[in-house]
């Protein structure tokens, strides 16, 4: 087995953690969701990239923007209230 197959585990499970952070009302905690959905994207990439699945790396990549969008988003939110 290659340890980097053992990636998609923790990937798996940080984006299952940000799922939940995300729907809080409390900003700090959005943050730490799209911090951890931006750290599974990166991932999610690297383990796509050894089991060549590009459409998986392409999504990935997608979600990364949206995931900074509401992160900027998010931020700015935070300045102004």
């Amino acid at each position: 087995m290659d340890y980097i197959d053992l990636i998609q585990w923790p990937a798996m499970a940080v984006t299952v953690v940000s799922a939940w952070f995300i729907g809080s009302q409390r900003a700090y905690r959005r943050m730490i969701a799209f911090w951890g959905f931006i750290l599974s994207n990166a991932l999610w990439v690297a383990w796509g990239l050894h089991a060549e699945a590009y459409a998986l790396i392409v999504l990935e990549c997608v979600l990364l923007g949206m995931n900074a969008r509401g992160f900027k988003k998010n931020f700015d939110g935070q300045r102004h209230s």
